[in-house]
């Protein structure tokens, strides 16, 4: 997959494409039903696919309030589409920046200047309630309009359910800061994930027996909070399990929000490396403790309950 980064970047090889539109954030089991579709549609017209997000997210660019944090940033993107089954992975990804420009442009400016005079699109395949433009009024119905114009097809698929649940990242959203992450699982088909490099902390956990993996996270908020089990995956040494802690440390007085990930029967140096967290059970809400004494023995409870989730039960 290629990231494009912006319209200015755009080469005539990338028009005449198949287009999916959207936030996609988390890459839940509708967006992947979206992305599948779309390369169907491809498939049977000889056609590269692209998929079209933004930076900042629209939410994000109107309003500064931090009340629903993305369950993925770019890069998180870009890992979840290339770990996916190929079908899932477009030929490109059109970043487009999310500004006043662009907020301010009708539905028939952003079907014109963008998809037919930038892009060139044949095929777009859609949600049936995606909604854009300047206060949202361009729909399917226009989009379909346009197409029968400038003979581009429009491909619109039905939300997706789980069961009775309509998937959804703020329904996903919602159920990871409640801690159903099995509900999440369901929705995203695979557990909850963090992707980031290891770097250097301040390795108080050392000082009290917890040596932790500090994971550079790249985001102001995440939309969880608390201790979990985990399991750490890296291409070069595979999948190990363990305890994390996603918060802000108030025991320590900590103010950004950090991921610190412990690892069981693990003594590898892995800083520098880029690892996924993926989340599978909340043990327990972040809380300021009294004294690192009181922090460390709920540490080592914590840690054996997250072993036996894991089912490590047997351990030294």
């Amino acid at each position: 997959m290629h990231l494009i980064r912006g319209l200015h970047n755009l080469k005539p090889s990338h028009q005449g494409c198949a287009l999916t539109i959207g936030n996609f954030d988390g890459i839940h089991l509708g967006h992947q039903a979206l992305l599948r579709r779309l390369a169907e549609v491809a498939e049977q017209q000889q056609l590269k696919t692209c998929m079209m997000t933004f930076d900042p997210l629209p939410h994000e660019f109107f309003s500064s309030a931090d009340d629903r944090p993305r369950l993925m940033n770019t890069r998180d993107k870009l890992i979840a589409l290339a770990n996916h089954k190929p079908v899932l992975c477009p030929d490109y990804m059109l970043l487009m920046k999310f500004n006043r420009e662009l907020s301010s442009m009708t539905a028939e400016e952003f079907i014109q200047k963008i998809l037919i005079e930038k892009l060139a699109i044949k095929a777009l395949v859609i949600g049936d309630d995606f909604q854009f433009g300047r206060d949202r009024r361009g729909n399917l119905e226009l989009l379909q309009e346009y197409g029968r114009k400038h003979g581009f097809e429009v491909i619109s698929l039905s939300t997706h359910h789980v069961g009775d649940t309509r998937v959804s990242s703020t329904r996903i959203r919602a159920a990871l800061s409640e801690g159903r992450l099995e509900a999440v699982k369901a929705m995203l088909g695979q557990p909850y994930q963090i992707c980031g490099r290891v770097a250097h902390g301040d390795k108080r956990g050392r000082t009290i027996g917890f040596p932790t993996a500090n994971i550079h996270l790249h985001r102001p908020s995440t939309p969880l909070q608390g201790v979990y089990s985990v399991t750490m995956h890296s291409s070069t040494l595979g999948t190990v399990k363990g305890i994390a802690n996603l918060g802000r440390r108030p025991t320590v007085n900590g103010e950004r929000v950090q991921l610190e990930v412990h690892l069981f029967d693990f003594n590898h140096d892995i800083y520098g490396r880029n690892v996924c967290i993926a989340f599978h059970h909340k043990i327990r809400n972040e809380q300021k403790f009294e004294s690192f004494d009181a922090l460390k023995n709920q540490i080592q409870f914590d840690c054996l309950k997250a072993r036996e989730l894991h089912g490590l039960t047997n351990h030294s």
